[in-house]
């Protein structure tokens, strides 16, 4: 019997947003495959998070290129982008809690690809005055994934409704949390 490694890779992203720490047992069981199985798929847990890795690379460059992220305002490229990444954003936290991913000369240059086109955007809105120029693009790049990775989370446990992600990721990131005063 053939195995779905797509389907093995989402069951695994699943189990382990939820419990990062799940054995390699468990993701098999998540998968509904015996642990052999999986084994004959990805030697151990570093070569299963570097397929997840690169599912993570692959799920962020599609959604961003479906976002347009160089048309219209840049405040509607931003919101464009959150929408488009939320389907894939349980496993950005996953993948994002990951230091070895992010470490040394092993780190994937998809990655930095994903992080030029997004704080490529940031610079974007500056230029144009929509965002603040006190804040890199870096930060505001930054601020953006872990916006993503707390929402994902939040979602998942129930704490924020999932037709909320969007709209509270963009309206914090670009609005911030300071009230204004009304002139």
């Amino acid at each position: 019997m053939a195995v779905d490694r797509d389907h093995v890779l989402r069951s695994a992203a699943a189990l382990l947003t939820r419990r990062s720490t799940a054995t390699m047992d468990e993701v098999a069981k998540a998968a509904g495959i015996s642990r052999a199985t999986l084994h004959r798929q990805f030697a151990g847990r570093d070569a299963l998070v570097r397929a997840l890795e690169a599912l993570g690379i692959q799920e962020c460059e599609a959604a961003l290129d479906r976002a347009r992220p160089d048309d219209g305002p840049a405040s509607g490229a931003v919101r464009r982008v959150v929408r488009e990444i939320e389907p894939a954003a349980a496993l950005l936290a996953f993948l994002y809690s990951e230091n070895q991913l992010f470490e040394g000369e092993e780190q994937n240059a998809g990655w930095a690809s994903i992080d030029d086109r997004v704080a490529a955007l940031f610079r974007r809105g500056q230029a144009d005055g929509e965002f603040r120029i006190d804040l890199t693009p870096a930060w505001l790049t930054e601020a953006l994934y872990g916006l993503l990775a707390s929402g994902a989370w939040a979602v998942a446990e129930g704490r924020v409704a999932r037709n909320d992600f969007t709209h509270m990721i963009v309206e914090l990131l670009l609005g911030g949390a300071l009230r204004r005063e009304e002139a």
